[in-house]
């Protein structure tokens, strides 16, 4: 048999590669970028994190101790552009910079954003100050959350909960039940309404749901894809998820 080497021919243009960090448990997240970054000249990679329940402040910050090693395992020694870390309540309860820090030991040269941090950013881009905040959180964290928005300087118009104690759980919520308790939310005084978890069904029913209300709708997804898109540079006009990929 007769054997030849042959010169390999690399792409010399290289898409930008995003890095999704997804609790184990979560349902939701990836079908969500999905959604949005489909027919984009983007490269998408996942991992996912080991979680532990119930939802509480300690065990979320337990989980983002693995945060570095499971940021190494995508795309190892390779550049990652942005790095996403897909939990809400796991960025406010270990801190941003924590997380952050923990990124950038894997990949230094990614910029990180959250679902927590680009909220704000999204809020500040649209001048919003009102808010009403639905979450499916136990208690004391649907509490916690509020007091990260209240720091942040927003006021809370008004706010509920689910009560839910495990996060694969949240994943299952029936998303036309979710659009008809969210449109009877009390949106007196708000802006806009807020909807976290990156678990939660709710990208695909925002459209639907600013359309009822008349307000502005935001949730952590739509606002962590979002601001995945600006770090990258490929956040152009798109439709279907509501008016804050209109407004760039």
């Amino acid at each position: 048999m007769y054997s030849s080497k042959i010169d390999p021919k690399f792409n010399k243009k290289q898409n930008p590669k995003i890095g999704l960090i997804v609790l184990a448990s979560d349902y939701i997240i990836e079908k969500d970028f999905i959604s949005v970054i489909k027919g984009k000249e983007i490269d998408f990679f996942v991992n996912r994190i080991e979680c532990y329940n119930p939802l509480t402040s300690e065990n979320l910050t337990k989980m983002s101790e693995k945060v570095t090693e499971v940021t190494k395992d995508i795309l190892p020694g390779e550049k990652v552009d942005c790095v996403v870390y897909g939990c809400t309540s796991g960025t406010i309860a270990a801190g941003y910079d924590s997380i952050r820090n923990k990124i950038k030991k894997a990949k230094p040269e990614a910029e990180v954003t959250t679902p927590s941090t680009s909220s704000i950013k999204a809020l500040k881009k649209l001048n919003i100050k009102k808010i009403a905040v639905f979450t499916p959180y136990p208690k004391k964290l649907n509490d916690e959350v509020i007091e990260f928005f209240k720091k942040e300087s927003f006021e809370i118009t008004s706010n509920s909960y689910f009560d839910i104690e495990s996060d694969i759980d949240i994943g299952k919520v029936d998303p036309e039940y979710l659009y008809e308790v969210l449109s009877k939310m009390d949106l007196n005084g708000a802006e806009a309404l807020f909807v976290s978890c990156t678990a939660l069904p709710v990208l695909a029913i925002i459209d639907k749901l600013e359309k009822k209300l008349d307000k502005i709708v935001l949730s952590s997804n739509q606002t962590l894809i979002w601001d995945t898109l600006e770090k990258i540079g490929k956040n152009s006009s798109i439709n279907g998820f509501g008016k804050l990929f209109l407004k760039n």
